[in-house]
């Protein structure tokens, strides 16, 4: 195998990011649509317009170091993606909102962690404006964060009193055979 440098690497994580940061502008209109939280959805829909300049940020960064940004899958952000989709098909309501938000959030930490790392690589290789965009990527993605932890207070709390409330109702029937099988369902939901 050849030698490669930091600088490599540094390009090679970058071009993970574009990648990853590409396939969330197909995503994220797909979680806006599915919210029923019209707080979540337009959350999105923000988040959707915040990408696009994250991808515009690394064009600038790919044409300053003379290098394309295509040429690899971010298989990471490929798993995460396809989590959130499962969400979409598995849930419904608050209960989906809530869902929604825990695949966002691990979205959004998967990210931050990418961009610590290249942040920490730029600064290595001296390159100060690269930190620059970098770090305002990151900061946005730190604020997409805290916003979905602030959402997910209301939207947590509601999909639980709706859960609440179906145990309450199903436990008024006389029929305990349903109820046993309401149980043993979403047992075997939460295993899946």
């Amino acid at each position: 195998m050849a030698e490669k440098g930091l600088k490599e690497l540094y390009i090679d994580e970058l071009k993970d990011l574009y990648n990853a940061e590409n396939q969330l502008l197909k995503a994220l209109p797909k979680m806006a649509k599915a919210a029923t939280s019209e707080e979540l959805s337009i959350g999105f829909e923000e988040h959707l317009e915040q990408t696009k300049g994250h991808v515009q940020r690394l064009e600038d960064i790919f044409k300053q170091v003379g290098e394309s940004p295509k040429g690899k899958k971010c298989k990471g952000m490929e798993g995460l993606i396809e989590e959130g989709s499962e969400a979409i098909e598995e849930y419904d309501g608050e209960l989906l909102d809530a869902a929604l938000i825990g695949a966002a959030q691990r979205v959004e930490h998967y990210e931050m962690a990418g961009y610590g790392t290249v942040i920490a690589f730029a600064e290595e290789l001296g390159e100060t404006e690269h930190v620059e965009l970098l770090n305002q990527t990151l900061e946005e993605e730190k604020e997409t964060d805290q916003k979905l932890s602030d959402l997910s207070g209301d939207i947590n709390a509601q999909a639980n009193q709706d859960e609440e409330t179906a145990e309450a109702e199903t436990a008024k029937k006389p029929e305990s055979g349903k109820r046993d099988a309401g149980k043993s369902n979403k047992k075997s939901r939460s295993a899946a």
